[in-house]
């Protein structure tokens, strides 16, 4: 077994020989400028804010120079690695990095031995990092149970993955769950700015325009690192045709990426989303999924969308087909569960599923109508047999007298009033000769005609 980890770095001393706050602790200028732009302090983090407030976790770990292993949970480009690079440099510790996707068992030991013997010769403590720890199997993730549990390291350990489903539970509780939130625009956008200006970026020799600037923080999706590479793409364009300022065509080029003209809170949100619906409700699959695309590329809450498709499954096909309300739920919760880019399929497949559906507006109809009646005061009482009639004394004042159980008759149907007096003769649901709805409404009008006595 090798006496030393997969890849040791020494430490920097303070925020000013940190050349740029990067995990080798020197930022030359080679280096991609994400790396160049990486936070050297907790202040310089972008968003977070409620780990970073005073006596917060993370702040007492890094200025009160405690040990204590972390687990980082968030989205990929908001600072996980960033952190552990901050933990070690502001603490005087030794960093180790640890890659889940290439080490072992082996290499996981070898770390943890050298930290023990280097806190044991010289005091000095190691931070061991393990970027994408869920990747680890759980004997790999066993072996590191040791070095945190005898403190021979500062374990942080970062995922993208829930960590209750793909981290052991033995290093979960030995561990500080640091749950990380996604980066908002406002927050990339004051890291492209600091970009910019900052010498260790680009030093104030390239301008940005406002339309490059929001082509770039829509593609960036939150993601700060992700940001400053299109940002890196469209200044080396920029710069090669001897330009002073980014514009939108050249981070366009830079990118390969052409700008979807949209506004999450203008009239293109509100235009897109609407003839992204009127297509479902058309039924024009090929349409919908250009505005779906569209959405997309833009950068539109997958949430919004997926919220849309569960109204219309209701709105605009009902029972004419009863599994479209299930296939977009299911859409929904896999957005929720997954996200883009890959929940993009489970979207693709509910706005193609309730295109091509038949469809029935039936069901609109039907609660509308009856909301309208009731807004008009046709409320009436509820007839005294379908009242309450479980508590002592109920049977005295008529309540449940005369009622007839439904599952004792022909079909399991009764014939019995339901509606109150004013409200005898409406008829709210009108199914369609739709789809699945025409059998509906075969069944539904023999039913009525049984309850109503007809």
């Amino acid at each position: 077994m090798s006496d030393e980890p997969l890849l040791e770095l020494e430490p920097t001393r303070s925020p000013a020989s940190a050349g740029g706050g990067t995990l080798a602790g020197n930022a030359h200028a080679s280096a991609p400028l994400a790396v160049r732009m990486r936070p050297r302090t907790l202040d310089e983090l972008a968003g977070q804010q409620h780990l970073l407030a005073p006596g917060a976790p993370l702040r007492r770990l890094v200025e009160g120079d405690q040990p204590m292993s972390l687990l980082l949970w968030g989205p990929p480009g908001v600072g996980k690695t960033t952190i552990a690079s901050i933990v070690s440099h502001s603490t005087n510790r030794q960093f180790v990095e640890v890659s889940a996707v290439a080490a072992g068992v082996k290499e996981v030991r070898a770390a943890i031995d050298s930290a023990r013997r280097r806190l044991g010769s010289t005091g000095e403590e190691t931070v061991l990092f393990v970027d994408e720890v869920h990747r680890f199997t759980k004997a790999q993730q066993d072996a590191l149970l040791p070095g945190v549990e005898n403190r021979w390291v500062t374990l942080v350990a970062a995922t993208t993955e829930n960590p209750f489903f793909s981290v052991i539970s033995p290093l979960l509780s030995r561990s500080l769950l640091l749950t990380l939130e996604p980066l908002t625009d406002d927050d990339v956008a004051g890291v492209v700015a600091a970009a910019l200006s900052d010498e260790r970026g680009l030093g104030g020799t390239l301008g940005l325009d406002d339309d490059a600037r929001a082509h770039l923080l829509r593609l960036a999706g939150g993601d700060a690192r992700r940001a400053l590479t299109y940002l890196e793409a469209a200044a080396g364009a920029a710069e090669a045709a001897g330009a002073s300022t980014i514009d939108l065509a050249t981070a366009e080029r830079a990118v390969d990426r052409a700008a979807v003209r949209y506004d999450r809170q203008g009239d293109q949100h509100y235009d897109v989303i609407s003839a992204f619906i009127k297509s479902v409700r058309g039924s024009d699959a090929d349409a919908a999924l250009h505005y779906l695309a569209r959405m997309i590329e833009a950068g539109e809450d997958p949430r919004f969308i997926a919220r849309r498709l569960v109204i219309s499954a209701s709105e605009d096909v009902g029972l004419a087909d009863p599994t479209a309300l299930t296939t977009a739920v299911a859409a929904a919760q896999a957005v929720q569960l997954i996200g883009l880019p890959e929940a993009r399929l489970n979207l693709a497949q509910a706005t193609i599923a309730l295109a091509v559906a038949p469809k029935s507006n039936a069901v609109t109809t039907a609660i509308d109508a009856a909301q309208a009646d009731v807004r008009r005061g046709l409320i009436g009482a509820v007839p005294a047999h379908l009242r309450d009639a479980h508590y002592a004394g109920s049977k005295q004042i008529g309540h449940g007298g005369g009622y007839v159980y439904a599952h004792d008759e022909p079909f399991g149907i009764a014939e019995q009033q339901y509606a109150p007096d004013e409200l005898l003769d409406s008829e709210y649901y009108r199914p369609t000769d739709h789809g699945a709805e025409a059998r509906v409404k075969e069944r539904w009008e023999r039913v009525r005609n049984i309850v109503r006595g007809r």
